[in-house]
């Protein structure tokens, strides 16, 4: 599998610009300074391009999932926004290997040889055996070892990437939900860390605080949801004694990469954060 510490080529929904043109101007400035290479996906119909755009798995093998996710479909107008992906792919010549399996990208959380996702997609495929899913996703990826997690019960999304991402092959990141006085996140969290326990994966926790945030859909607080690339790490910040702490224990983890900041309050409050808006990819050294 590709990982996004090894991406080169970073593409953001063409939709971006016009529907959160202060957070593009700012987050443009940011790629532009650090020198990543971006460039907009064509005919997106929203700004979460991780979720539409096919995984790449290989430099030359991208697989595209089924992208018709529950909380859109229920609703007449939200249906609206769901992006073509085969004309996004037509239009940039991608060819990629199509899946009937439904699945989010921002459900898909990977490293070398091992893919975290939540167990929202058993649900989300109800007429295919969960053995036979299983091994249909882990010929798909060409893993060996794929970790299910139990999903947010507050994130009616379902997806990992809010939730865990690697570190390195053996250990993720997770967000801190010990100051959460909810039982429901309680016992959520203590299926989390038995989940990774059980998979052999070791976790080290961040700050999150999503606790005063005006409804269960905004994502102010949720620093897991970072932007990672080649030598780079993009932080998301809300204005949060959080932000500083995040800032210096990245600095801690990531030591030898470039660690940034952008203010993400503007996008958080659609209901993701950085490696939501984002589609990293690797390509060729040569690539212009």
């Amino acid at each position: 599998m590709i990982e996004d510490k090894e991406t080169n080529l970073l593409y953001l929904a063409d939709s971006l610009p016009k529907q959160q043109p202060a957070f593009f101007q700012q987050f443009e400035k940011v790629l532009h300074d650090c020198k990543v290479k971006f460039q907009l996906l064509p005919n997106t119909k929203d700004i979460w391009a991780v979720d539409y755009m096919p995984i790449q798995i290989s430099k030359d093998k991208f697989v595209q999932f089924t992208y018709r996710p529950d909380y859109l479909v229920k609703d007449k107008e939200l249906i609206k926004t769901i992006s073509d992906v085969d004309s996004i792919c037509k239009e940039m010549d991608l060819k990629p290997v199509k899946s009937n399996i439904l699945l989010d990208g921002g459900n898909v959380v990977k490293s070398t040889d091992k893919v975290i996702m939540c167990d929202k997609v058993f649900r989300e495929n109800p007429a295919t055996n969960e053995k036979d899913l299983i091994k249909n996703l882990k010929e798909i990826f060409e893993i060996e070892k794929l970790i299910f997690i139990p999903a947010d019960p507050q994130d009616c999304y379902g997806h990992a990437d809010g939730i865990v991402r690697f570190l390195d092959n053996d250990r993720v990141l997770i967000n801190r939900y010990s100051t959460d006085k909810r039982k429901e996140k309680t016992d959520f969290a203590l299926r989390l860390h038995m989940s990774l326990y059980n998979a052999g994966v070791d976790y080290t926790e961040i700050p999150f605080n999503p606790y005063n945030n005006d409804n269960d859909d905004q994502a102010n607080g949720i620093y897991i949801n970072y932007l990672q690339m080649k030598g780079l790490v993009v932080v998301p910040t809300f204005g949060m004694s959080e932000d500083d702490l995040v800032v210096k224990q990245f600095e801690q983890l990531f030591s030898g990469q470039t660690i940034v900041t952008i203010d993400s309050r503007e996008i958080a409050k659609e209901g993701g954060v950085l490696n939501c808006i984002t589609w990293n990819i690797e390509v060729s050294n040569n690539y212009n």
